[in-house]
């Protein structure tokens, strides 16, 4: 039976691992993009909002309407940019080994995650509306 020297025995656990990594950040990034697409697509605000607020949105004063709407494209944008960054660190350093891509994407992501889990908050303790803690909490779980 062949075994592997202690060496050869680390790269392949080294690279199991940056298989697994690099699997849970692609997966976590599919969150972002979506909604981030989603968010720029938007003509009105999303259920929770209507929550929030405590009206539907053909009640929202036009004024009112014309920044939720500029908030919301602001964030759909916020989300697609981390999302394409983190694919694009993911799919070039990331896969080449490079040891600062090993902590950037990471980073990156929970970096979002933490402002975007900082509104939600304000959002849930604040008003009667429930935000999707659900996708965010398992985006957070992938990268970590």
């Amino acid at each position: 039976m062949y075994e592997l020297g202690p060496t050869r025995a680390k790269e392949v656990a080294v690279h199991a691992r940056s298989k697994i990594a690099f699997w849970c950040y692609i997966i976590a990034m599919v969150g972002p993009a979506v909604w981030g697409v989603m968010f720029l697509l938007r003509s009105d605000f999303m259920p929770y909002h209507a929550d929030a607020v405590g009206m539907p949105w053909s009640e929202v004063p036009a004024p009112f309407r014309i920044l939720i709407m500029a908030l919301l494209k602001l964030a759909g944008g916020g989300w697609l940019t981390v999302a394409v960054a983190e694919f694009v660190l993911l799919l070039v350093p990331f896969r080449q080994g490079a040891r600062w891509a090993l902590w950037a994407v990471p980073s990156l992501g929970l970096l979002h995650f933490a402002g975007v889990c900082n509104a939600m908050a304000y959002v849930t303790l604040n008003t009667p509306a429930t935000p999707p803690w659900g996708a965010t909490i398992a985006s957070v779980a992938l990268i970590l």
